[in-house]
């Protein structure tokens, strides 16, 4: 028998051989088929399952709790030094220290030399502007906080000289 050259046939070989050679492509066409088989086997609405307005393929989550909404209040608040209120300006953020003798003792926020901080990181809403020979009152401050907060400022304000410190 003569010599012959072997025949060589073009594209011997398959579909799978490319798809291993085009790694990224086999990867994302085979995240589209499982992505595609596992929305398919969530709830449909024809099914009449719990929850048929979330979208289908997602997990049910417990629902978020809402929390209480806290209600703040705008409290005028009377601090000694009238020069230092001269450094706020709204949205300044401050904690509001109540020294002297009438301060309240022993809380967690009670310092040795009886200074204690009734309220912590207060938002500024408003400095008004100080009346004419009022300076050696001082001078005052309205911030938003909220209503127990308000009631201690209050209660420090009538009691004890009132300090600010900018956060």
């Amino acid at each position: 028998m003569p010599h012959f050259a072997p025949v060589r046939v073009r594209g011997g070989r398959g579909p799978l051989h490319r798809l291993v050679r085009h790694r990224r492509r086999a990867l994302a066409a085979g995240l589209v088929i499982t992505a595609a088989a596992l929305v398919a086997a969530g709830p449909h609405p024809e099914t009449g399952g719990p929850d048929t307005r979330r979208a289908r393929g997602h997990p049910v989550a417990e629902p978020v709790r809402e929390r209480e909404d806290t209600r703040f209040v705008s409290a005028p608040v009377r601090i000694a030094d009238a020069a230092t209120v001269r450094l706020l300006a709204p949205g300044d953020r401050i904690d509001v220290v109540a020294t002297g003798d009438g301060g309240t003792t022993g809380g967690a926020d009670s310092g040795a030399d009886g200074a204690t901080v009734v309220a912590r990181g207060v938002r500024v809403t408003e400095v008004p502007e100080p009346v004419a020979g009022a300076a050696a009152d001082g001078a005052l401050v309205v911030v938003s906080v909220p209503r127990e907060t308000a009631h201690r400022l209050v209660d420090a304000g009538t009691t004890a000289r009132l300090a600010v410190t900018l956060c």
